[in-house]
């Protein structure tokens, strides 16, 4: 069972080769996947990188977790799985009537 990884503060010249490379060490990378902006295409400093195994992915987290990648301390945490119970913005709240 794969394990999903949130992976914070990231340097905006880290491409996602360079992210599994960092991931690798520990275990076999799945998948990595570094979330731009829309209309700039633009790291917007975080992404996931899904481990193929749990214990590689536990170690990957102890090991990274507040390190340096590409001059920046990043965050290494299990990723949250959207639900239901994820307050969603409704583009009405943002009008004043």
């Amino acid at each position: 069972m794969s394990f999903k990884i949130y992976v914070g503060n990231l340097n905006y010249q880290t491409s996602e080769d360079s992210l599994r490379d960092a991931f690798e060490q520990y275990g076999e990378v799945e998948s990595v996947k570094i979330i731009t902006d829309r209309d700039s295409g633009y790291s917007k400093g975080f992404g996931f990188v899904e481990m193929a195994e749990q214990e590689a992915g536990e170690a990957v987290i102890s090991a990274l977790n507040q390190q340096q990648l590409d001059g920046r301390q990043i965050r290494v945490n299990q990723a949250n799985e959207r639900g239901s119970d994820r307050p969603r913005r409704n583009r009405s709240d943002s009008y004043r009537y």
